[in-house]
């Protein structure tokens, strides 16, 4: 709620800033009305771009973790990438042009706007928009939240401390150990507390049932720690998840409108991607095949899993030795994996071996937004071992993915159980919203080479 808060904000601003360069730049009361006509379109445009920037190069991510120093670099490259973009854009369509002189203007101003708009946000966000949460519960549960030592990590939530239940083995630290005099409704509203979050072991030893429903009558928000976590980490944590949880909670659902507008997208985008990504495409084919003395392959299919555990072949340009797999064992990737060629470390830095499988995605195997197709060996012993690991193929694998923008690359067991608690999470929430979300920062993860392997 606060980065969308923040997102409205600078929206504005970025419109405000248009409007007021307009108004520097004709001085004219007449020149101004003469503007004023497709001023709002413009002006929407403008914005529009330049957020769109924004949120490409990570300015709003939940666990964004930069200093003032790194958000001031990134609102540059944004503002940097923007003026680029503008700049097609009025090439391409005329009648949106704001003018050199009202183009400038707006984007100082705005700059300055933007900066001072973020820089305070991050600074001043957890005083007025954060919620005040206490912990029900100091047992190995509750020891989970309070693990959680970053702002960043508990991004939104404001953790006052956590109240033990009796008979319960108590794990939190002494120092963070809250002890109400009164009801749990006298402390909130003494206190401020805007959210009591249920962390106990044991919900059959004398849980304060009665209590926690007069807070809520009350207006205080009661949350389950399993909810908390899924806010504010991006994931479903295996270790506290039941199938009644699943079974009962909101999300996990395949809607047909929701599968045909996954469906359309997936096309219209692909081919938007295919238009623009041909000739970088056709120069990795090149360097692929000069580099292998013009007789090795360019591309490599291999079998993965897909949707409801069906194995379909995933196309991908060729970045190791044509004898990576010479046992015929299947392996992870490691990094500074010595079988990855020289054209083969650039192209997966960049992600441009991944770009075959936009056929894979218009041919319906696969969307541009999903869990990370796996092989069917490593689907086979990762099912014995892990968990609700085939609930992954409950949607359809994609090329980017919320696992993919959260976590490394994984190339163990252990990386792959992390990797599912984020796939779960995309899974119980999926809509196109999200899948475009993670389209723009996709964009970031290339610019910036994050988890390439």
């Amino acid at each position: 709620m606060p980065l969308i808060l923040l997102t409205g904000i600078e929206f504005l601003l970025l419109i405000g800033s248009v409007y007021i360069a307009t108004s520097i730049r004709f001085q004219n009361p007449q020149a101004i009305a003469g503007h004023l006509e497709s001023l709002p379109v413009r002006a929407t445009v403008f914005a529009g771009v330049i957020l769109i920037c924004m949120v490409t190069m990570g300015l709003f991510q939940s666990r964004l973790r930069e200093r003032s120093a790194g958000i001031f670099i990134r609102i540059i490259a944004s503002f940097v990438a923007g003026f680029v973009v503008l700049a097609l854009l009025f090439y391409v369509y005329p009648l949106l042009y704001l003018g050199r002189g009202i183009l400038g203007i707006a984007l100082a101003i705005s700059f300055v706007f933007i900066v001072a708009a973020h820089l305070s946000f991050h600074h001043f966000a957890q005083d007025i928009m954060w919620r005040r949460v206490v912990v029900l519960g100091a047992g190995k549960r509750a020891n989970n939240l309070a693990l959680l030592r970053r702002k960043s990590d508990l991004y939104g939530l404001k953790l006052i401390g956590f109240i033990p239940m009796q008979e319960e083995q108590v794990v939190v630290e002494e120092s963070r150990l809250l002890k109400p005099n009164g009801s749990l409704l006298e402390y909130a509203l003494q206190h401020g507390v805007d959210e009591y979050v249920v962390a106990v072991d044991d919900r059959r030893k004398n849980f304060p049932l009665d209590d926690l429903l007069n807070c809520k009558m009350a207006g205080i928000h009661v949350s389950d720690i399993l909810s908390v976590f899924e806010e504010v980490t991006g994931k479903i944590r295996l270790d506290l998840i039941n199938p009644s949880w699943m079974v009962f909670s909101d999300g996990f659902e395949n809607k047909p409108t929701r599968e045909i507008g996954k469906r359309l997208f997936d096309i219209f985008s692909a081919l938007v991607i295919l238009l623009v990504a041909w000739p970088f495409m056709l120069l990795t084919a090149a360097a692929i095949f000069i580099e292998s003395g013009f007789k090795g392959p360019i591309f490599y299919s291999q079998r993965r899993v897909g949707l409801g555990g069906e194995e379909f072949n995933v196309h991908k340009f060729r970045s190791m030795t044509v004898d990576a797999e010479q046992d015929g064992e299947a392996q992870w990737a490691q990094k500074k994996d010595a079988r990855v060629t020289r054209v083969g470390q650039i192209i997966r830095l960049l992600r441009i071996d991944e770009l075959p499988q936009i056929f894979n995605v218009l041919k319906g195997d696969m969307s541009l937004v999903g869990p990370r197709p796996e092989r069917p060996v490593f689907v086979d012993q990762l099912s014995q071992s892990i968990p609700y690991y085939g609930k992954r193929h409950q949607v359809k694998p994609g090329i980017s993915g919320w696992a993919q923008l959260c976590y490394p690359y994984g190339s163990s067991e252990k990386d792959a159980k992390e990797k599912l608690q984020f796939d779960l999470y995309y899974i119980k929430n999926h809509s196109l919203f999200l899948d475009l979300t993670i389209l723009l920062h996709t964009v970031e993860v290339v610019l910036f080479g994050k988890g390439a392997r």
